[in-house]
């Protein structure tokens, strides 16, 4: 992989094949020393990312070459490469001497190459497709063929005008809100607590890197997958950082800063605008190990405390969008059968993940029994975070996070499932039904039309901190418009939008088929 610069030239490194593994493992061990299990947690993982970062760069050093327009062809083989030299080769001398002789050559290899470019593109896709062990693999195989991703966007941005526009919109949903008084929004249990992480063997901390993605970002110091071969001789000093963090409560401070790549939302938006983009955290691999050593001990003690919200269908195993879709039909079905009038609001939160309060999700994490180190430890890895913006070579000023949750992070996901937890026992709390998935939040109740409890439901979002972005409210059975009449008074005219037809999780329902 390379990053753009200025100049339109790539820096990148010599193609890293495994065969270097045997002798960057010999530099690696012959660079670390014991001192580096006496060090904190901070300096033992400056030490052992500059030490693969210097040891990389020896065998491998960066060097600059002309960026390409287009990226290559995937089904461009190495053998196809060379039977492509030689067809130019034979063009450039045919059209130097104009023989005859050279041109039966040319037209020869001409038509070789064409050949071998259709037998090549050909088992190429077939592989792809044969290759898809499901329908959702096989669904997303066509849509990247069919569909290729849209050329870079011509724009004026810079990668601070991003920075900037991210860190400003944060700041103004958060400054609209109070940090308010949550204590009733959680029962407290003393029955179960969680004070502290177990310490990792060597094994562990080769599972935890083994099993993970191959994930690469222009924070890690060397290829994840080069980093996967040479595993042996970075466990020991890996699961000394690991075990020393978990210990002190301490989350590295060399991890607490993502690269941020702003992504067009859709093709059809003007590129020109910062709003019509989506930032996408990428987050050093090491980091993400670390991550996943706290998300298998405490997603542990949530699940076997049952203390995960149940009608929450993201970021769960064995649930999804289906789960979630399926509940919330069901359950207005029968409503209906009951001859009775449901109403369905679909709430969207603006920059839900970014505009988490630490301050309320540590207090929801202490309801939830977590103390001690372990209540430390994730106090350090929400503090002091920053962000960079990558965009077209430029890298931004270092911006800081003072709320959110990391997105592409392991933990992140797992944490705003904890956070949302008070959203849904204020919901709870009115008798109202609901389903989640992530921030996606679905409410529904049947009632009768003179129930004074309607004109609660806008209130919930803000007792954690997050903020409405549209509401779609949709009488199931009567169809568009008619639940103002059941309920005059109570839903907002101007504050939601009547629907019959409604997009719920990528699927579009009508009323008078629920």
């Amino acid at each position: 992989s390379g990053t753009r610069s200025n100049a339109g030239h790539l820096l990148t490194e010599p193609t890293l094949t495994l065969s270097i593994s045997p002798i960057l493992c010999g530099c690696i061990l012959t660079s670390f020393t014991l001192a580096v299990f006496t060090l904190d947690t901070n300096s033992a993982t400056d030490t052992l990312c500059s030490t693969l970062s210097s040891c990389l760069d020896n065998f491998c050093p960066l060097s600059s070459r002309p960026a390409r327009t287009t990226p290559s062809a995937p089904w461009l083989s190495d053998v196809l490469r060379e039977h492509r030299s030689k067809l130019r080769a034979a063009e450039r001398k045919w059209l130097k001497s104009r023989n005859s002789t050279d041109l039966s050559v040319y037209q020869s290899l001409l038509s070789s190459f064409s050949a071998n470019v259709f037998t090549a593109k050909t088992s190429y896709y077939h592989d792809k497709i044969n290759n898809c062990c499901d329908a959702r693999t096989l669904f997303k195989t066509f849509s990247s063929l069919l569909n290729p991703p849209p050329p870079p966007p011509q724009s004026t941005l810079t990668a601070d005008d991003f920075a900037v526009f991210f860190t400003n919109k944060t700041r103004t949903i958060s400054d609209q809100f109070s940090t308010p008084q949550t204590e009733d929004n959680f029962t407290t249990t003393n029955a179960h607590s969680f004070s502290s992480f177990s310490p990792l063997s060597e094994t562990d901390v080769s599972k935890l890197i083994l099993s993970s993605h191959p994930t690469t970002c222009p924070l890690d110091p060397i290829p994840t997958h080069l980093l996967q071969a040479i595993s042996s001789s970075v466990i020991p000093s890996l699961t000394h950082i690991i075990n020393s963090s978990l210990h002190s409560g301490t989350f590295p401070s060399a991890f607490k800063q993502a690269r941020v790549s702003p992504l067009l939302k859709k093709p059809s938006l003007n590129p020109a605008l910062l709003e019509n983009y989506r930032p996408v955290s990428l987050l050093p691999f090491i980091a993400k190990t670390l991550e996943r050593a706290v998300f298998n001990q405490l997603s542990m003690f949530l699940v076997q405390n049952n203390l995960l919200d149940s009608n929450q269908s993201g970021f769960k195993s064995g649930h999804s969008t289906e789960t979630a879709l399926l509940s919330v039909t069901e359950a207005l079905r029968l409503a209906r059968a009951a001859s009775k009038s449901s109403v369905l609001i679909l709430l969207d939160l603006s920059a839900a993940f970014d505009t988490v309060n630490h301050q309320i999700l540590l207090s929801t994490l202490r309801k939830m029994g977590i103390s001690g180190t372990a209540l430390q430890w994730l106090n350090s890895y929400l503090s002091d975070r920053s962000f960079r913006v990558s965009w077209r070579g430029e890298v931004s000023k270092s911006q800081q996070l003072a709320t959110g949750v990391p997105q592409g992070s392991v933990l992140g996901p797992l944490l705003f499932s904890i956070y949302m937890t008070s959203l849904g026992s204020v919901i709870q709390k009115h008798g109202f039904s609901y389903h989640c998935y992530a921030d996606d939040t679905q409410l529904y109740f049947s009632l009768q039309p003179d129930d004074p409890t309607v004109a609660k439901l806008m209130r919930p979002p803000e007792a954690c901190v997050l903020q409405v972005n549209d509401a779609l409210c949709c009488h199931p059975k009567e169809g568009q418009n008619h639940s103002h009449r059941l309920f005059p008074g109570l839903l907002p005219a101007g504050g939601m939008t009547s629907r019959s037809q409604f997009e719920q999780l990528s699927l579009y329902s009508f009323s008078k088929n629920i």
